[in-house]
């Protein structure tokens, strides 16, 4: 379960809810089959190739189950996708085309890491999850589909510095020293637990606001 980053998962899923409830019209299968995709494509195949890429959470899955775990969630999503082009409109496949490729270029960190920043982060996970919602249930795009991806993308941006920050002093920082003087004439010897506080608090707090606020936006719609 680790591995799936559940709180993470649900957090870039809500951008799928938003996005479509924000579309004139809402389609609830249509919802629940982008739901289900992203979750084969980004709740399993992207963890799972960014584990093979490094293993940043240090688990002792074989590469070759990672890489197969990785494969057929991902060949699954693009086959949802590939249907639903076929059913709805031939427009979504450029979505899927989309979707896959940045999947593998971003975790794998190919071309020399180029698509593996914090722009192409918020972009792939933030704006990109509802943009394609919106667009699988309106079939165009509109001034709030962009407005709404565009604070996904922002949110996701946050995410990604804050996070960024954690993962650094957790997995590279072997040794701190220093203290704060502080206005009172207190002293406060600094340590791991100073800095990481504010931040892990604020992730924390925003992986259960964001999937409230989609839910009681798409509660409205219902």
């Amino acid at each position: 379960m680790n591995l799936l980053h559940i709180p993470y998962t649900l957090w870039h899923l809500s951008y799928v809810v938003l996005g479509a409830a924000v579309a004139p019209e809402l389609h609830s299968e249509r919802l629940l089959g982008t739901l289900l995709a992203f979750f084969l494509a980004l709740g399993i195949a992207c963890h799972c190739l960014d584990e093979f890429n490094g293993r940043p959470l240090g688990t002792m899955i074989p590469g070759r189950v990672l890489v197969g775990l990785a494969a057929v969630s991902l060949g699954a999503a693009v086959l949802m996708g590939t249907v639903a082009a076929l059913a709805i409109t031939v427009w979504i496949l450029p979505f899927v085309a989309f979707g896959a490729f940045i999947a593998v270029a971003y975790n794998l960190g190919l071309w020399r890491g180029r698509f593996h920043s914090n722009f192409w982060f918020a972009l792939a996970w933030g704006a990109f999850p509802a943009l394609t919602s919106y667009w699988a249930n309106a079939l165009s795009l509109s001034a709030a589909a962009i407005l709404m991806a565009f604070g996904c993308f922002i949110l996701s941006l946050v995410q990604r510095h804050l996070s960024t920050h954690v993962r650094t002093i957790r997995r590279k920082v072997v040794r701190m020293e220093g203290r704060m003087e502080m206005a009172d004439g207190g002293i406060r010897e600094l340590d791991p637990s100073v800095l990481l506080n504010a931040p892990e608090t604020a992730l924390k707090l925003l992986s259960v606001t964001v999937p409230i606020l989609a839910t009681g936006v798409l509660v409205s719609r219902l």
